[in-house]
């Protein structure tokens, strides 16, 4: 039995960490306040979410490092604009309890892939 299609690893590199980088920019957005501490620090795990992942062990050969940071860039740039439109939403158009969705996406979104994580780095391999 031939396989007629196969999956090309490269095309599913860290799409785990890229929904936790999604929600985390979203509660970026979110929870924007200008010269905050605890917006200082969500900025930089974003920042670290954002370009850490690229080096993880995976299955097949990386895409090339600025095409793919683009992408991620693209991504939490997105998220922070909801996130922002959240914010100055909540209270008005939507009810006031969506005002921490974002953070319970992002705290399932971060074990899913911390599992996700975990497995691939302790999976059993068997020996040529």
């Amino acid at each position: 039995m031939t396989r007629d299609k196969q999956i090309n690893p490269s095309s599913t590199f860290s799409i785990d960490t890229t929904f936790v980088l999604f929600f985390l920019a979203l509660e970026v957005g979110r929870g924007a306040n200008f010269f905050a501490l605890d917006t200082l620090l969500l900025t930089i795990t974003t920042l670290m979410v954002m370009v850490l992942p690229y080096f993880l062990p995976s299955v097949g050969d990386p895409p090339r490092f600025g095409s793919w940071l683009g992408g991620r860039a693209v991504i939490a740039a997105f998220g922070v604009l909801l996130g922002v439109g959240l914010q100055k939403s909540v209270g008005v158009l939507v009810p006031d309890v969506f005002r921490f969705a974002p953070m319970t996406a992002l705290v399932i979104a971060a074990m899913i892939s911390c599992y996700f994580q975990f497995y691939c780095i302790l999976k059993l391999r068997l020996a040529k």
